[in-house]
């Protein structure tokens, strides 16, 4: 991770958050982990969050849906301010 080596330079918390900006927080829990694990601390664990559930049939029907655009599918392009017709 790129925070390992400042922190490894003596570089405090906020200057390597402000480098990657990143928030504080983040600077300072990264500067923990390496404190206590090194540099193998601060190494992703891969994306966060609940996996994909489409099937790999979705998967590519959702992939040629997006490259085919919004208007195919009857969206229209979208304008500032509000549409003729629309309540204010």
């Amino acid at each position: 991770m790129e925070a390992a080596e400042p922190f490894a330079r003596g570089i405090n918390p906020p200057e390597v958050a402000r480098r990657l900006r990143v928030s504080w927080k983040s600077a300072y829990q990264w500067h923990k982990a390496w404190r206590e694990g090194g540099g193998k601390a601060l190494a992703s664990r891969g994306p966060s969050g609940s996996r994909c559930r489409l099937s790999p049939y979705c998967l590519r029907k959702l992939a040629v849906y997006l490259e085919q655009g919004p208007a195919v599918h009857g969206w229209v392009e979208f304008r500032c301010g509000p549409r003729p017709g629309w309540p204010r």
